[in-house]
Formats: structure tokens, sequence, C-alpha cells
């Protein structure tokens, strides 16, 4: 077994991207701090074919380095918008069909390994602060509730290895057969 070259890879251009069909789905970042992950969730959603990110209130926006630097480019193939408010990204989703799906510890919330996301819907994830996670005032507004199951001391994963986690899944369970 030989690791592959970067030209054996076969990956699309950044046009190329663009026109491809997508998964159904919009990450929100709601109030996330960090520039790194910031970008690290655009290389992670460029990895999966997402439609777009939605970057709301504190959340970081390119061009920054900071995001750039974990990114690698993900912020010229992943498209995206600013909302001063969450809320405001959330009422425009919904209007357009969306189910908004928060990432959380809450009561009522679906363990995602029992979530089973439909064909033809449209998917909002909600991804929350580092500290505090997904804001109170935005889980009034959600139809559902993903919890990742964790199973050590810790009471929960960093933003970005939970949008690796339910991002995988829910490409996984709309496009493997």
């Amino acid at each position: 077994m030989a690791k592959l070259k970067l030209e054996e890879l076969n990956r699309v251009s950044v046009e190329e991207f663009k026109e491809q069909e997508k998964l159904p789905l919009v990450v929100v970042l709601d109030e996330v701090r960090s520039m790194h992950n910031v970008g690290s969730i655009f290389r992670t959603s460029d990895g999966f074919a997402v439609e777009a990110i939605y970057l709301c209130g504190i959340t970081g926006q390119p061009p920054h380095r900071e995001i750039e630097k974990t990114a690698l480019g993900a912020t010229q193939s992943v498209d995206w918008k600013y909302y001063p408010k969450t809320l405001e990204a959330i009422k425009e989703l919904k209007a357009n069909g969306y189910q908004i799906i928060a990432i959380e510890q809450a009561s009522e919330s679906i363990q995602l390994h029992e979530y089973r996301p439909k064909a033809g819907e449209k998917y909002a994830l909600i991804f929350g602060n580092e500290v505090n996670g997904v804001n109170e005032e935005v889980m009034q507004h959600i139809d559902a509730c993903i919890e990742i199951p964790q199973f050590g001391t810790k009471h929960s994963f960093n933003v970005v290895v939970s949008a690796g986690i339910v991002l995988w899944d829910f490409f996984a369970k709309l496009n493997l057969k």
C-alpha cells in the first residue's frame, strides 16, 4: 500500500465545487469565538460539500489570517453569510424550508446514532460557543436537538470535533446506501 500523491486525489476545482451537488445542509455557527475553529469548520464543510456556513454574532468572518490558517482555502469554496444575530439566520432558514437542529446537550435531545435525516429534506445544524454552547434564546426556536453520546470524563467535545462527527453522520446517512 502506498499513500496517494496530491495529483492522484482527483480533487475538484473551486469552480467545479461551486457547481456540484451539495449536502442539503447549512452549518450555523452561533457565537463561535475561535478563528481557528471557524477555519477548521470551513475546511470540514468543504470536505462534506455542505451548502453554506452562516456565521453569527461574534463568530469571525473571512478574510482573516487565523481563519485561513486552518481553512486552507475553504473560505473560497464554501458559501457563507454573516448575521449579527443567530435568530435572523434561523428565521431565514425556516422561511426557506430548513429543519433547524441544535447540536447540544439538552432535555429531549435525540442521540446522534438514533437520528435519521430524511432524503429530500433540508437541514440547518447549529453549533454553539466553545464555553456556553448554543444560546438559550436560540434553543427556543429549534425543531430538534441532537446530542453526541460521550463515555469519558469530559462533558463535551470541541466544536470542530462535534462538527466533524455530525457532518460525517449526516453525509453517511443521506449519501451512503
